[in-house]
Order: C-alpha cells, then structure tokens, then sequence
C-alpha cells in the first residue's frame, strides 16, 4: 500500500477548509470577535466555477474558526458574489434595522460588473440580497469592481472606494444604496488597480494622516505585485497624496488582495494607533500551481496577519509591519542561540518546520561583507533551500526561492538603510511560506513556497567579511487546532 503524502498544510497560518479560497474581505468588529470573509469555491477540485463568501471568526488574529458559507454561489440571478466590503449599519441608514451587515458586493450578470447590496440580520451569519438591480451600475466600463466602503465620521456619511481599471472612483451615500460619483485617484503606471482601501491612522509623532491602498502589479517597472499605498489628505470627496510615488507593504510575491482592518481595545473601542493587515498568499500569474491540491485537497493560504503603525520615515511617513502579537501566545519551544560569530557558514542544531526568527546582523561598516545572510527551507544536503541575503553592503535585502519548491520560481530584492552596519531581521516560515520583516518592519518580503519534509535546516552565512548574528532566537509555532497535530 503506497503511504499517503506528508501533509503541507500551514501550522500558524490560515488556510481553507478544502478546494479553494483568494481574496480575503476586510473583517469586521461585531460582539467581540472579528468576522472574515474570502472567496471560496466548494466545486474548485471538480471543476466548477464561480465563488462563495466563507466566513472564519478570530479573536487574537490567528487562530480563525471556520463558520461556513455566508453566501452561497449563485444565489440569485446576478451571478456568484465576488469581493466586496462589509460595514455594520449601526444608526440603520439603509433601512435594515440598527446593527443589520450591509455588505456591499460585485457582482456580473451578463458579464457586466455592477455593486449589489446584501443584508445580513443574524450577526453576519446569513446574507440575502437587498434587492435585485445593482445600487451602483456599471457606467459602461470594463472593469468595477472591489468597493470598499467606510463611515466618514466627519460628514455623517458612507464613502465609497471602486476599482475601475487604471484608477479608483470615489462615491458617497447617506444609505448604502444611492450613489454619488464625487471624484476618483487616477494611477496609470503601475497596471490595473483592484481591492481599493481607505483609513485614517495615527502615527508615531502623533499626527494623524490618510492612507489610499490598493492591490497592483508594478512588475514591468521593477516594483512589487501585491499592495500600493500612499499617505496624505482626504476631504470627503478627494485624496492627495504627499508623494506621487507609493510606498509598498510588501516586496515579495505573494501578497496580493490584501484587506487592512480595525484594531479594537478590551472595551470594544477602535485603537487610532494600530491596525491589521492579511493577504492573500498567492498571486493570479500562478494560482493553481500548488502541491497542496495532492497532499490536502485545498489550495489557498493567507499570510500571517499583521500589525500596522504609522512611522516618520524621512520626509514622510509609512506602514511598519510587524507579525500579529498574539502569534507569541502559540510558541510550543523557545531556543536561545546569543551571538553567533560566522566567517563562512555555521549550520545550526535547531531544525523546525514552523517557527519564528529573530536576530541583528551586525558587521564592520568600514569593511563590510559582500553579502550575509540567512538559508532556511534548506534539505540536508544543500540543494533545496531559501535565501534571505543582505547585498551590496547591506544596502539591499534579497528573498530568493528559486532553490526551493515554488510555485515559479523567483528572487526579490528591495532597498534598505544600514549606514552603521546592522540590521535586524524576523523571518516566518511555516510549511507554505516564508516572510521576511527588514528592521522596523516597512520592508516585507512575502514568499509562497513547498519545502519537502525534510527541508528543515537553517544556515547562517557570510561572504568578504567576518559577521556576527546577535541574539538569534527561534520560536517554534504550532498554532493548529488541538488534534490535528502530526
């Protein structure tokens, strides 16, 4: 009898039941727990098309429970439901009954995208159409689609973010359902713009600013393919940005669709400091490509959710990732290396599968190494691994997975500062990825890779010069549900 396959499920981060799951919709904050949705599709490993709204629930961002279907496909006769947003109607503006989820969904009889509105009166369980034409149709246009939509406080009323093509139009509504179209970000430099989001946050220094994102492929220009964002001034009805080029929250692959979500205190009360990001680990140039269709049936993981901050960068500001802190509470060892003195290679004894590491690379700035770094997914021979490298005298960080089991191969490389010769680096790894966070976090590297069972080796390495590797620590994580360990 042939020995059923090694499973490459995560073990901290989501993944879907079964088949298939892509983009996540921004969770909301509802009797205590958060709510998230994504894209399922039931009907993926037979075949069959379209897609379902699946609902998880969490309350420390990384354990999520599944909750099933929200929405089943095909529901009515405008089609599956792709994404969308949801918002909890507190003040009953569309007429549903205070606290009713409103979620605001595309959809595309015909072929042609147009914004359904869907009601929910259980607490987000269920959903049924709030009626049968769009509440905000297609002006005739290819693509729009993605509306993300949130309170202004400031005018006592809904705004709308839509992804339509090469820009983001912009509506309001006193009801969820009547649409205004006030004016729109136009972007033609970084390719078609979908999953638009819109918050305000406050930063380290204490002021408060805007932030536009949206999921984008820069890759013709050398840039990332995952989630664009700017900081500046939004009125109501306009953004401007304090600087026309974005800024990335990840240099990677693999983190596209991303939603961006509230934080909210022990009272339920929004944190004007904090806010939480997840992506989708996968992008539409190889979705299918994934060897946990044969060893688990499914395909679609998320990133590890994320913590966002505001930061004084320079002459302007930007998000500082750092993982979800809660991640510590699933730590099942703890292995404390100190310092680690490395002139070529030094192998170390710990071997994991699912674990987080922390160090400082530190070396002379005078005499820097050519390139240092770390190999971690290794085989004990070698020729699998991946490599975390800071390059060119630390002045640039490199993720490459080309040695590895991926999805299509690849290396990223971003610039980073390290004028006195140090940098920190967190590196995630679980069983289908492998995230890099470079300093204080506003460098990401996000990588979807198959490690084969036995690729659990770490190595660190230095190339021109003598390095030291402060403080590594590795934290084993197991984050699944009790019973399914292995």
């Amino acid at each position: 009898m042939t020995a059923a396959p090694a499973s490459q499920r995560p073990w901290f981060h989501l993944s879907v039941p079964d088949n298939w799951k892509n983009d996540p919709q921004r969770p909301i904050f509802l009797d205590g727990e958060y709510h998230y949705y994504y894209l399922y599709n039931a009907d993926y490993l037979t075949g069959g098309a379209g897609t379902a709204w699946r609902r998880a629930t969490t309350r420390d961002h990384v354990v999520f429970r599944d909750e099933g279907v929200a929405i089943p496909k095909f529901s009515d006769d405008n089609g599956d439901c792709w994404s969308g947003s949801l918002v909890v109607d507190e003040h009953d503006t569309a007429g549903f009954g205070a606290g009713a989820v409103i979620a605001l969904v595309t959809q595309a009889p015909g072929g042609v995208q147009g914004q359904y509105l869907w009601v929910s009166v259980d607490g987000g369980r269920s959903f049924t159409p709030g009626g049968t034409d769009p509440v905000l149709p297609n002006p005739g246009v290819p693509d729009f689609r993605d509306p993300k939509v949130i309170w202004d406080a400031e005018r006592s009323r809904w705004f709308l973010a839509n992804a339509e093509g090469r820009e983001l139009g912009f509506y309001t509504s006193p009801d969820l359902q009547r649409w205004e179209r006030v004016g729109s970000f136009v972007r033609d430099d970084i390719g078609l713009l979908e999953c638009p989001d819109l918050f305000r946050l406050s930063a380290d220094d204490g002021t408060d600013h805007w932030v536009l994102g949206t999921s984008a492929n820069g890759t013709h220009r050398g840039l990332p393919p995952t989630y664009a964002y700017w900081t500046g001034a939004f009125d109501g009805v306009s953004f401007t940005p304090d600087h026309d080029q974005p800024r990335w929250l990840d240099h990677g692959f693999d983190f596209y669709g991303a939603v961006t979500y509230a934080h909210h205190d022990d009272a339920g009360l929004e944190d004007p400091h904090l806010r939480h990001a997840l992506g989708w680990a996968n992008f539409w140039d190889y979705p299918h490509n994934t060897p946990t269709l044969v060893t688990d049936g499914y395909n679609g993981d998320d990133m590890i959710v994320r913590d966002l901050t505001l930061r004084r960068v320079g002459d302007g500001y930007a998000l500082a990732s750092a993982p979800t802190a809660a991640l510590a509470d699933h730590v099942t060892a703890t292995h404390r290396l100190g310092d680690i003195a490395v002139d070529d290679t030094v192998d170390l004894d710990v071997r994991a599968l699912a674990y987080d590491l922390t160090c400082e690379v530190r070396w002379n700035a005078s005499e820097p190494p050519t390139s240092v770094g770390l190999e971690v997914c290794r085989a004990p021979g070698g020729g699998r691994r991946v490599s975390v490298e800071l390059t060119d005298a630390g002045t640039a960080v490199a993720v490459d997975r080309r040695e590895t089991v991926s999805p299509a191969g690849g290396r990223t490389v971003s610039p980073i500062d390290a004028p006195d010769g140090r940098v920190r680096l967190r590196l995630l790894v679980d069983r289908t990825s492998v995230e890099v966070f470079v300093g204080d976090g506003v460098v990401v590297h996000s990588h979807r890779v198959f490690p084969l069972t036995g690729d659990d080796g770490i190595r660190l390495f230095t190339r021109g010069a003598p390095t030291v590797f402060g403080d590594v620590i590795v934290r084993e994580i197991d984050a699944r549900p009790s019973g399914a360990h292995t």
